[in-house]
């Protein structure tokens, strides 16, 4: 399949890399219908890697990259069962997105995210799934989760824990203020800072590099240098979950939700 449109995003193959444009207003907020259309691409990734020697994802809003999970989605879900069922609901939902998570993550080519604007969250912990992030000099990257009384839980810990000094993820995580594009470049976050409106011209840039290398030894490379954190993932959605069931949390998203703000995840 060399193109794909869904309800939420599109993909499209062309030399040799893969375009991955997500495409959900107001701000690519992941809920059930990204997680389904999201599902579907990594399900073609066994097709897709005999065509590709690179992956890129960005997206189409002028707003950002990613705003995160769809609180507003994951709230009203919640409030329709209870106890067990609730649990057990919620659980299906991280799992689901974990999985996704890990496929990108060990995805077989390179893969690099041109992110813009707010990279918040669960946009966040996608970008950070990428061997790559090219970031537009405007993005900002933030995880406001504890302010919900809640850890980020698409796989944000462990990434982070892989790739940087815990003395930056303890200031990212605990304090959940946003980072521009310049200080997540010298933490180590990002590779590359391109002008503003120009990341997905410089990954595109990148990607037609990568073509030069035997894709073999890059995947082997790869393979070597970014292990994934298994043990560290699946007792992220433990805790997620017990965190998600009190009454705090509930209390924390039910005032997201009544937020009259635009934007009412910006810190």
């Amino acid at each position: 399949m060399k193109t794909f449109q869904g309800k939420t995003l599109s993909w499209r193959i062309a030399d040799g890399v893969i375009e991955l444009t997500l495409d959900h207003a107001p701000c690519n907020e992941i809920g059930l219908a990204m997680l389904a259309d999201l599902e579907q691409f990594v399900a073609a990734l066994g097709t897709l890697k005999d065509e590709a020697h690179a992956l890129i994802i960005f997206s189409a809003r002028s707003e950002g990259f990613c705003a995160g999970g769809d609180l507003r989605e994951l709230f009203r879900l919640s409030q329709e069962v209870t106890g067990a069922e609730r649990l057990s609901g919620l659980r299906n939902f991280i799992e689901r997105i974990h999985r996704v998570m890990n496929a990108l993550d060990e995805a077989p080519f390179t893969t690099i995210a041109a992110v813009n604007g707010l990279t918040f969250g669960g946009g966040f912990e996608l970008a950070l799934t990428c061997d790559l992030i090219v970031a537009d000099k405007m993005a900002r990257f933030c995880f406001p989760e504890l302010r919900l009384g809640l850890i980020p839980g698409f796989g944000g810990i462990p990434r982070l824990k892989r790739d940087l000094g815990n003395a930056v993820v303890r200031d990212l995580i605990l304090t959940g203020r946003s980072i521009n594009a310049a200080k997540a470049q010298s933490a180590g976050i990002v590779s590359q800072v391109a002008a503003e409106g120009d990341s997905l011209r410089v990954a595109r840039e990148t990607a037609a590099q990568l073509k030069k290398f035997d894709q073999n030894t890059a995947l082997a490379a790869k393979r070597f240098i970014k292990q994934i954190p298994h043990e560290e993932l699946r007792r992220e959605i433990d805790i997620f979950c017990e965190l998600f069931m009190r009454p705090a949390v509930e209390k924390g998203l039910r005032k997201f939700v009544e937020s009259k703000d635009a934007l009412p995840y910006l810190p």
